[in-house]
């Protein structure tokens, strides 16, 4: 078989080319597949979308050359407020306080705008000659043999590379016909997205605001701004997201409360639809899936780019470390060493955020009484509290080697 890169990448969204650049830094050659053009990716407005990247994933981005020309857009976490009550009634007197402080690395993590990322990583494959980019192009069919695995795309081209990577959302069509099905469930409740302008400074902290229908994110940005994930059930998001920008603040005040001052609307405003989704593998022979294609889970913790960067910094480092043995990167025992490193963790990210928003999402008084009585044991244990820190912060498990900053 003749191959066109050793690597497809089907995905060009952020995991994608993370893992292109990794990959291609440590001399392997990659082609990536973007469904979307290139002006598309290419907008330099500020369309509202915006990222929680943990200390990990930053120290990841650092490693193959994204950070340091992104740092000074990015808004340092530095500290985080967990709190439980209703809408309009302010938070009950227990809460959760993590502050920066009690690590020794510095910020948590940092917010960053979606466009800044996405420009800094178009601009890294663009410069990387081992990586080819194709836009505006999608797969609609792969076959694997036992060298290789070669996908035709709509325009009719072909393409064979030793292994096939899957970066294409929850609904992944790697997946599907790589024959890998997906369990989870519906939340019942959708994420309404905007940024907001406010009066009075945030101080960097990110506050996650517990109420009966589901959680409410107040996550700091550069300036007197903030980003909002907001969670509702279905039909009073629709509802919401159906207003006009004058009465969306109204439903938003109540929940958002005075403590930035007045506020405004920056940028558009999204809704998704929150389920748990997890893929029943991450591999099958020629065939590897990382990020949402792997694992969609609750956006309660702010997780999702980080599991998928995770993922990003496992299977590079294994892909490299087996060519540099002379290994076959696309045999499946090869592939089953990153699937054994990612799918107990995602795993276990998944069931946790999944429990914490069953306790969380409703209004029974005794829930009620126990969480809150829980967060406050948790704050008033130092270890506990700074093991909670650590965990935010992207710091715990078996990091992969970019995620401590080490190149491959």
């Amino acid at each position: 078989m003749t191959y066109d890169s050793e690597i497809l990448i089907v995905g060009g969204g952020l995991n994608g080319p993370a893992l292109a650049l990794a990959l291609a830094q440590a001399g392997l050659s990659v082609t990536v597949i973007d469904a979307l053009p290139r002006t598309d990716r290419d907008s330099d407005l500020f369309d509202g979308r915006s990222y929680a990247l943990a200390l990990g994933s930053t120290r990841l981005l650092s490693a193959i050359g994204i950070w340091p020309g992104l740092v000074h857009r990015g808004q340092p976490i530095l500290e985080i407020v967990a709190s439980d009550g209703r809408a309009g009634e302010g938070a009950a007197p227990f809460f959760l306080d993590f502050h920066h402080g009690e690590i020794e690395e510095g910020p948590m993590g940092h917010m960053i705008e979606d466009r800044y990322l996405r420009r800094a990583m178009l601009e890294a494959l663009e410069a990387e000659p081992r990586i080819t980019t194709l836009s505006g192009e999608t797969v609609v069919a792969q076959e694997t043999g036992p060298t290789g695995v070669t996908v035709t795309l709509a325009s009719g081209r072909q393409l064979c590379a030793r292994l096939l990577v899957g970066c294409d959302g929850r609904r992944s069509g790697t997946a599907q016909r790589a024959g890998i099905g997906r369990t989870g469930h519906d939340y019942g409740q959708t994420a309404l997205v905007c940024a907001i302008a406010h009066e009075r400074p945030h101080g960097g902290t990110a506050h996650q605001f517990f109420m009966p229908p589901g959680p409410l994110a107040i996550l700091p940005l550069p300036g007197n701004r903030s980003s909002i994930v907001w969670s509702e059930r279905h039909a009073q998001a629709a509802a919401i997201q159906a207003l006009d920008d004058a009465a969306y603040l109204e439903m938003l005040r109540p929940r958002f409360g005075d403590f930035l001052g007045e506020i405004a609307l920056e940028g558009a405003r999204f809704t998704y639809p929150l389920s748990l989704s997890l893929a029943n593998a991450f591999c099958a022979p020629r065939v590897a899936l990382l990020g949402d294609a792997a694992h969609g889970v609750h956006p309660i913790a702010g997780q999702g780019l980080n599991l998928g960067l995770r993922d990003v910094g496992a299977l590079a480092q294994v892909l490299v470390e087996a060519k540099r043995r002379g290994e076959d990167i696309g045999a499946i025992d090869v592939l089953e060493r990153y699937q054994t490193w990612r799918r107990f963790d995602t795993t276990l990210m998944a069931a946790g955020t999944d429990t914490v928003n069953a306790l969380f999402s409703n209004d029974n008084p005794l829930l009620r009484l126990g969480r809150d009585l829980g967060l406050g044991a948790v704050a008033s244990l130092p270890a506990l509290r700074r093991r909670f820190i650590r965990e935010a912060a992207g710091l715990t498990g078996g990091l992969p080697r970019l995620m401590t900053g080490r190149p491959l």
